[in-house]
């Protein structure tokens, strides 16, 4: 059976290296399961190492958050008009987003139905075009400032490319400052200020400004160029299964589309697509660059690898939705030996258990 393993120690350092570099409070992002390491273990470990500010994007994820937090904040990082959605966020005392005149008018509604006052973080569009008033609107984003049943306690926006283009993030940056400084001119307090996700705080300088918001550092699986020291955390594993040698001309999986070129010594290992592994997070075609990198690949027909007993073999035939055949010829490997694959927490199936070493 396979499972997620998780070096709990090497997180830390990680947890403490985001820390150093922010030099600001660090809101915790444990979206998407949070980060694929599993969204109770995750909060809980930064929680143990300091973390006081969580985020999520899906309400669904707020009951989950609440048995394991305390007195910490959770920042609901989705601007919503659905008024389940705003009633689940007032209910559980946690912080709203508000991206747009309608999210304001019925979470207002809803928090005063309720009897409470709801914590708010303004969003503003500063060029990612998903949730929040755009530079334009500021004049609707200051009339949210004055709703009885809302209150502001911060203000953020999000780098659409800060990964690849400092420049353009510096741009949002000033275009975020602005809009604050319109707000503070028509006499609101805007509370803190966050812009800076993983790859911002990595790659660009300056940016921090109150607050940053990290997900992706933690694993240590971000894009940047920094080399700050980082652990790349968590490996696929399971024992190997199966072993055979079959002859030469022998077809390897579906459709043949592997045949061996000598005697063959195969391992099974019971990973597969179904477990995450041969996936790939789709990228959009932004250049021409890119496009030719994915011809490439495709004319080399990237291989896949799978470590057993601290040596990498090449995957061979095409991976199934639970076993992998693995070319081990001249090893000594044997059925129970442990098998390890690197891939994305965020490629792995949340039924996969995830364990904490």
């Amino acid at each position: 059976m396979s499972r997620y393993i998780i070096e709990k120690e090497k997180l830390a350092e990680n947890i403490e290296t985001v820390k150093r570099l922010a030099g600001v409070p660090v809101i915790g992002v444990v979206k998407g399961n949070g980060y694929g390491f599993g969204i109770k273990e995750f909060t809980q470990i930064l929680k143990e190492n300091g973390i006081k500010t969580f985020a999520v994007t899906e309400v669904t994820d707020i009951p989950v958050l609440k048995e394991i937090l305390d007195d910490e904040d959770i920042l609901v990082m989705r601007s919503t008009c659905i008024e389940a959605e705003a009633r689940q966020i007032a209910e559980n005392g946690c912080i709203a987003t508000i991206g747009s005149a309608e999210a304001c008018e019925v979470m207002n509604r809803v928090s005063a139905e309720l009897g409470v006052k709801t914590k708010c973080h303004l969003k503003i569009d500063t060029g990612m075009a998903r949730y929040g008033f755009m530079p334009s609107e500021i004049s609707k984003a200051i009339a949210c400032y004055s709703a009885e049943n809302l209150e502001f306690t911060g203000v953020y926006t999000h780098f659409s490319s800060a990964f690849r283009n400092a420049e353009l993030t510096k741009a949002q940056l000033e275009m975020f400052k602005d809009c604050i400084k319109q707000i503070e001119n028509a006499g609101f307090k805007t509370g803190i200020a966050h812009c800076a996700n993983s790859p911002a705080l990595l790659n660009v300088e300056g940016v921090a400004m109150d607050s940053v918001r990290i997900g992706s550092a933690f694993t240590g699986r971000v894009i940047t160029k920094s080399k700050v020291g980082l652990h790349r955390l968590g490996s696929l594993e399971a024992e190997v299964i199966e072993v055979k040698t079959v002859p030469k001309g022998y077809f390897v999986g579906y459709n043949g589309t592997y045949q061996t070129k000598e005697e063959t010594k195969i391992a099974i290992v019971p990973i597969g697509h179904y477990d995450g592994f041969g996936l790939a997070k789709e990228k959009e075609l932004v250049d021409l660059r890119y496009s030719l990198s994915v011809f490439k690949n495709y004319l080399k027909k990237k291989q896949m690898y799978v470590k057993i007993n601290g040596r990498m073999y090449h995957v061979i035939g095409g991976i199934g939705l639970s076993h992998t055949a693995v070319n081990v010829t001249g090893s000594d490997i044997k059925v129970g030996d442990t098998a390890t694959v690197d891939i994305s927490p965020l490629m792995v199936n949340p039924r996969i258990e995830r364990i904490y070493k």
